[in-house]
């Protein structure tokens, strides 16, 4: 069987962040549709894969293990944005009955939102609505949609909100956490909450930080590394259109900004935590690789082309095929080296989204502090296996030839 590339060139010219994105099958059987501690683990028991783009190694063990792979003197990054409940059953005036998933916070107390449709345990885009349109909410609430946020697309529309009372509350008694149908059931807001969450904002869960518990957070401190926290509210994602990110609140403080410095003119690692953390830093870091501090709003695109400039490592799940924060990943990491990993977390049957595993970025190994019994590194050999000397296909690809070099 002939290998294929799992990164798909456009057959046209798009936005720079449609270069080129990994597109590959994902099976169901790996689409985590439950938290973690459903499954009967802790919350940091979840799957670590450490990828090292210097040599392409590769070592499997539990995000637990995480200290072993950081040093004193790194930096870990965190978006501490809170999670809304930001689902809200709707009705327009023809009783059709939608969900209206709040994004983003605009000036002018505007709001851009999502409407879907529901489609028994999941929902789907409603593209049908109008400027002018109010949309009935419970407890006599309402939303009035204004026009569409982008010129382009009907997904998402700028709205007014008109409450009864304070947005928070009305959401803790009407709101819910907004899934897609990959989450079957609904699971209770604290499910969707990271540990070192301090203001709410963000309509989806910043989730590459939710395996850590205080304890870890507690370990990674006495070992030396430190913790700077930075704000970037996220808006809903674009599943099914696979539209590039959209205008975001954030807030980089004068602290943060900083460590990071420091940490760079020391010769030690910036690990941001989530695509999220990696935009709000990119953001305020000059042409120099300067990070200052600053809020507002960005509509920064991170891609090869670009680079980046503030961090040297990532903590991040595994993305859909197709998304957009691929194309971040490839800025840090080379496309060769992304499509590696990949291919070995497909093999390995990693799982995907919010309550999935992670994974773990690296420069070069230098070394680990130590190994733990349930650490496997993939050597040589699994890496000429994964790279395609081995007739075994890797979720329907076949291996039998060297994926495609890096991008220039």
């Amino acid at each position: 069987m002939t290998a294929q590339s799992l990164f798909v060139e456009p057959t046209h010219n798009r936005e720079p962040w449609r270069l080129a994105s990994l597109d590959f099958d994902l099976p169901a059987e790996l689409e985590a549709g439950e938290p973690p501690e459903i499954r009967g683990f802790e919350r940091d028991e979840v799957r670590l894969m450490v990828s090292y783009k210097g040599d392409d190694q590769i070592i499997h063990t539990r995000f637990r293990n995480l200290p072993d792979f950081l040093e004193a003197g790194d930096v870990l990054v965190v978006n501490t944005s809170g999670t809304m409940n930001a689902a809200i059953e709707a009705e327009r005036e023809d009783s059709t009955a939608l969900e209206l998933h709040l994004s983003t916070h605009l000036p002018a107390d505007l709001w851009t939102v999502e409407l879907r449709l529901p489609t028994g345990t999941a929902t789907a885009p409603f593209r049908h609505a109008t400027p002018g349109e109010t949309l009935h909410l419970p407890d006599g609430a309402t939303a009035t949609l204004h026009k569409p946020y982008r010129d382009d697309s009907s997904r998402l529309w700028v709205s007014t909100l008109n409450m009864p009372q304070p947005l928070d509350e009305y959401l803790d008694r009407h709101g819910f956490p907004i899934r897609y149908g990959y989450v079957e059931k609904s699971w209770p807001a604290s499910y969707y909450q990271t540990v070192y969450a301090t203001e709410t904002g963000s309509a989806e869960m910043p989730s590459a930080g939710r395996a850590f518990t205080p304890e870890l957070i507690t370990r990674l401190v006495s070992y030396g590394v430190q913790i700077a926290p930075l704000i970037l509210h996220t808006g809903v994602a674009s599943l099914e259109d696979h539209e590039p990110p959209y205008e975001e609140f954030y807030r980089v403080p004068p602290e943060t900004a900083r460590l990071v410095n420091a940490a760079h003119a020391a010769g030690k690692r910036v690990v941001a935590v989530g695509t999220t953390a990696v935009r709000a830093l990119e953001t305020v870091t000059d042409a120099d690789g300067i990070t200052h501090p600053g809020e507002g709003w960005t509509s920064l695109i991170v891609t090869l082309r670009r680079g980046i400039r503030s961090v040297d490592a990532m903590l991040t799940g595994l993305h859909e095929p197709r998304s957009s924060h691929l194309a971040m990943l490839e800025a840090l990491a080379e496309r060769k080296h992304l499509e590696f990993a990949y291919k070995e977390a497909l093999r390995a049957n990693y799982l995907w989204h919010e309550f999935g595993d992670l994974h773990l970025i690296l420069p070069r190994n230098a070394h680990i502090r130590r190994h733990t019994s349930n650490e496997r590194s993939v050597h040589e050999d699994a890496r000429e296996a994964v790279r395609g000397d081995s007739a075994t296909p890797v979720n329907g690809i076949g291996e039998d030839a060297e994926p495609d070099g890096a991008a220039a």
